[in-house]
């Protein structure tokens, strides 16, 4: 199968998680997603000093910066296989 095709299913897939998964893990899944749909981070994050969550995320998105497209895919897929307990 196509990988921008697994990719979907496990965006879809990840809604469906029996559990919620922790904040470090919600992180990671958000930075993948970004970086596997926008590419790298833009350098200026949130403006709101008080944005703490949006903070962590560009942080988190930051931390990733130079993964191609492919790869945050691929490893999204990991991810959200290894929490279905795949």
């Amino acid at each position: 199968m196509e990988l921008k095709t697994l990719f979907e299913q496990a965006v879809a897939n990840s809604k469906l998680l029996s559990s919620k998964p922790d904040n470090e893990t919600l992180l990671k899944l958000y930075s993948l997603y970004k970086q596997a749909t926008e590419g790298d981070a833009p350098e200026e994050g949130p403006s709101n000093p008080f944005d703490i969550v949006g903070k962590a995320k560009h942080q988190a998105w930051q931390a990733i910066k130079g993964l191609t497209n492919e790869g945050a895919m691929q490893q999204y897929i990991d991810l959200v296989t290894s929490l279905q307990g795949k």
